[in-house]
């Protein structure tokens, strides 16, 4: 790990230990008095027996962090999960109240004719309140509902399932009275609303459902048979928004700074985050992805480029002050060990392949897809109990058509709120790269055993974990990478005879 500032990885790690166990457990003061006690603990052995003890003396200053990172971030989540459990709607439980709520994320399907979408609470019966909530709601009473705009209804109140900060989960009776999204809403709503009918006007159907997917984080029109051939190939994160989207976006204008200097090109970068992100609406994975940029752009701002783990630690904290319920979430845990192994062992591993004779370009996109895989299927696998044979091979393939059709379609739905024609010129121009990936999904998909069954929970997470530190570890000699190759050659040719022969 030599050449990696890790100064606020302790800091971050205990941030986020501290603030799910807080959540989940409802442990968060508990835990800021072990912190605290921990750091005068330390301290004073590190005063009274440092000389004899060097260690203590030489780790004081990293536990003394930690400890007041924990005792901070303990007490933070403490009283914020207390306000959520004694919250005024939490005690009203199996009641019927007449609620106002502000949608955070446009309404997706929870089944045939229900949605599902978090909102934060306005008012309860005409009373002035807030907090996040979880509405199900019909179909047909909610649609046409969207991000930021403001809806009325009676609701019978539930607890929660789950922790992590929702005061309650509302389920509508009779009519919702929608009211007016604020003009920031109704602008972002209407680019995305003539980006998709600029694509089905030009694009056949297929396509036009996964364009808006993959620039915007619109799956609305993904059929369920595209949603389950993403998933059993490994693609489903193209389909929502996430770091890799806002960094290419970002990238984009990053390049304008040979001609406008390197400030200039941040600032505009800076605009087209605050623009992607309110086009796209800020859920919490839009959220984490735009403050991951963010600092992404002050460190290019002061000159670090290369401080990617530093970033990434920061990231970590700013996102467990701003959002903590994120620290619950298996989507933050997902994007932050993808991200952590994309910093830290993509470029090392790419750079022997090189070393070795790989061309460059394919080293990296191999070892991209690969670190990734590695660091996510372990939780993957916890969650769904599938392991992806085909996701490295598959991510690989449609690596290099994913940066032009963001760039293109976020180029498209901004350029549609001035000449709908100039959009679906551009829009054309996705096709054959659209084409390209909803064949690498379905052939993927296709594949006599794409997916490994493994349990579910910790021993799935486990089992996964285990096998692929194994495989790393065991990489190094010569007869395990001669047997994983003959391995390799005997699953492609199981498959490819298996998709010929029907099966």
């Amino acid at each position: 790990m030599s050449g990696f500032d890790l100064r606020l990885v302790p800091g971050a790690l205990t941030a986020w230990a501290v603030t799910a166990a807080g959540i989940g457990c409802g442990a968060g003061f508990w835990l800021a008095a072990c912190s605290v006690a921990l750091g005068v603990g330390w301290w004073a052995a590190a005063r009274w027996r440092g000389a004899r003890w060097p260690v203590l003396r030489a780790g004081a200053a990293a536990v003394l962090g930690a400890a007041a990172v924990g005792a901070g971030f303990g007490t933070a989540v403490g009283l914020r999960a207390e306000a959520a459990a004694h919250h005024d709607l939490a005690r009203r439980t199996g009641s019927t109240v007449e609620v106002t709520v502000t949608p955070v994320e446009t309404p997706h399907r929870a089944g045939p004719g229900r949605l599902m979408f978090r909102a934060d609470l306005n008012r309860v019966d005409n009373r002035e309140s807030s907090g996040a909530v979880l509405v199900f709601a019909s179909g047909l009473d909610f649609a046409g509902l969207g991000a930021g705009q403001p809806v009325r209804f009676r609701a019978r109140v539930s607890r929660p399932a789950r922790r992590d900060l929702t005061v309650a989960v509302l389920n509508p009776v009779g009519r919702a009275r929608l009211g007016e999204p604020s003009r920031l809403q109704r602008t972002a709503r209407v680019i995305r609303d003539r980006f998709a009918a600029a694509a089905r006007e030009v694009l056949p159907g297929d396509q036009a459902a996964i364009l808006p997917a993959l620039a915007l984080g619109d799956t609305s029109a993904v059929t369920a048979a595209t949603a389950a051939d993403f998933r059993a190939a490994g693609l489903t994160h193209l389909m929502a928004v996430s770091g890799a989207n806002v960094t290419i976006v970002c990238a984009a204008v990053l390049l304008s700074a040979y001609l406008v200097g390197p400030r200039t090109a941040v600032a505009l970068a800076a605009l087209a985050l605050v623009g992607f992100v309110v086009v796209v609406q800020p859920s919490p994975s839009v959220l984490r992805a735009a403050v991951m940029a963010a600092i992404g752009l002050m460190a290019v701002l002061s000159g670090r480029r290369r401080q990617a783990v530093p970033v990434l630690a920061a990231t970590v904290l700013a996102l467990m002050l701003i959002t903590p319920q994120l620290s619950v979430e298996v989507g933050f845990a997902l994007s932050v060990a993808a991200t952590g192994a994309l910093v830290v062992l993509a470029p090392l591993w790419s750079e022997r392949l090189v070393t070795r004779g790989w061309p460059k370009m394919l080293a990296d996109g191999l070892c991209v897809a690969l670190t990734a895989q590695l660091a996510t299927a372990p939780l993957i696998a916890a969650i769904s109990g599938t392991f992806s044979l085909v996701s490295v091979m598959a991510n690989l393939l449609a690596a290099t058509v994913i940066p032009p059709i963001t760039l293109i379609g976020t180029s498209a739905a901004v350029l549609g709120c001035l000449s709908p024609q100039a959009a679906g010129f551009l829009i054309r121009f996705t096709g054959p790269g659209l084409w390209w990936l909803l064949c690498i999904a379905r052939g993927a998909a296709r594949i006599p055993g794409a997916t490994l069954a493994v349990p579910t929970g910790w021993g799935g997470m486990v089992g996964v974990a285990g096998a692929s530190l194994a495989a790393v570890l065991m990489w190094r000699w010569r007869w395990f990478r001669i047997g994983a190759a003959v391995a390799g050659l005997c699953v492609v040719a199981w498959s490819v005879s298996g998709l010929v022969g029907g099966a």
